[in-house]
């Protein structure tokens, strides 16, 4: 759940958590996003207008990511056309502020039913290198390999795309969130920091550098 009315959230999760649900909070709209590119949530409930990045901006990023997960939009924009615009941003349902929470929990319910089966999709294994992103865990040959958040997220991406090349504006916009190139080494970095984890000490290696086009992580390459 976004939202940056910290009263209203954690009440909210409070009748949540007694109706049988669980709910993380994100108290703005970068943070929300962040979270929410990690998945395994069934629904997403973002408010329209939030700080630092609002609600429609971060279900567009999320719907360009590729991330299906069910989104309820919360808002207190009630128009036609408002509700249109943000069907058409990539929201599943929207809901008028001030609601009744029996109506919320209905739509909550309706919508975690949905469900998408590529979202559901918790596990990615490449050869020998498995990464679960419920448990934040990545082994390889079954030892553990330990990443962090950005590195976690880098492995993720690429593991998506297994097979595929992804390039570096690919990785700029979906694991960085730039949409232009800023001419930095930070994605070389991050690759050289990740290939040192995943493939050091391993007599096949696993992540690739296709020369001119990006990077592609896939088992049975040279």
């Amino acid at each position: 759940m976004i939202e940056d009315e910290r009263e209203t959230a954690h009440f909210l999760q409070k009748a949540l958590k007694e109706s049988g649900h669980s709910a993380e909070l994100a108290h703005d709209g970068e943070d929300g996003l962040a979270a929410a590119l990690e998945g395994g949530f069934d629904v997403l409930i973002v408010d329209r207008m939030l700080p630092r990045l609002d609600g429609l901006s971060v279900v567009r990023k999320l719907r360009a990511d590729g991330v299906r997960t069910p989104v309820l939009i919360l808002s207190a924009l009630g128009e036609v056309d408002d509700k249109v615009k943000g069907l058409r941003a990539g929201g599943d349902d929207y809901l008028t502020k001030p609601y009744a929470f029996s109506e919320l929990l209905a739509r909550i319910e309706a919508l975690s039913r949905r469900g998408d089966p590529q979202e559901q999709q918790t596990r990615y294994v490449v050869g020998d290198l498995v990464l679960d992103r419920l448990s934040h865990r990545v082994t390889r040959a079954g030892e553990p390999v330990a990443l962090q958040p950005r590195e976690f997220r880098l492995l993720e991406y690429l593991m998506r795309h297994a097979g595929q090349v992804v390039t570096r504006t690919m990785l700029l916009e979906h694991v960085w969130d730039y949409h232009f190139d800023p001419q930095t080494n930070v994605i070389d970095v991050h690759i050289s920091r990740l290939r040192s984890k995943i493939d050091k000490n391993f007599e096949e290696s696993l992540l690739h550098t296709i020369r001119g086009a990006g990077y592609m992580i896939s088992a049975g390459k040279s």
